[in-house]
């Protein structure tokens, strides 16, 4: 009976030890997966940020480009904006460069910016709206000290090859 009575005690310890290490395996796998979730949230909400200060940085850049032209150098000038730019909105630049540097260069004009604010409106995937607001002072010969502009963009910016390009362009009035 005693013999009996041993192996009973033993299979009881060992079919509680099977339900602890079943247990610990369950909790193990959970803290596992909830790591892997918020993990990848993390990392996805940072990727986010990422892309969204990119596309500011760019659209910022490229109206930075349009309203500080010198006539000096306005064909570098214009190839800097179209260098920020993608589709038919670069295709309507490029159409009018000519104009723009012959009437800048007649003109004589130069534009320097003095301030700029930009934000995100919405964003999706690879696409995004941001609207740049920019202060600017304009010279030429007929006004040496300077006339004041104020600009607003909004434009519509596409990731492509990993860059994020003005895809659309309008003034805010």
């Amino acid at each position: 009976m005693r013999y009996g009575a041993t192996s009973a005690i033993d299979a009881e310890a060992s079919r509680g030890r099977r339900t602890v290490l079943t247990v610990l395996g369950v909790l193990a796998v959970g803290l596992a997966v909830a790591v892997g979730v918020f993990g990848y949230r993390y990392w996805k909400a940072e990727e986010e940020e990422r892309q969204r200060a990119a596309a500011v940085q760019a659209a910022r850049q490229t109206a930075v480009n349009l309203a500080s032209l010198d006539y000096r150098d306005v064909q570098k000038g214009v190839d800097r904006v179209l260098a920020g730019m993608t589709g038919e909105v670069r295709n309507q630049w490029a159409t009018q460069a000519k104009t723009i540097v012959d009437t800048a260069t007649k003109a004589q004009t130069m534009s320097q910016v003095q301030q700029v604010r930009a934000g995100v409106v919405s964003m999706d995937g690879d696409s995004a709206e941001v609207i740049v607001a920019i202060t600017a002072t304009v010279t030429n010969p007929k006004v040496p000290q300077g006339s004041p502009r104020y600009y607003r963009f909004s434009m519509d910016m596409t990731r492509t090859d990993g860059r994020w390009l003005v895809s659309n362009l309008g003034l805010v009035p």
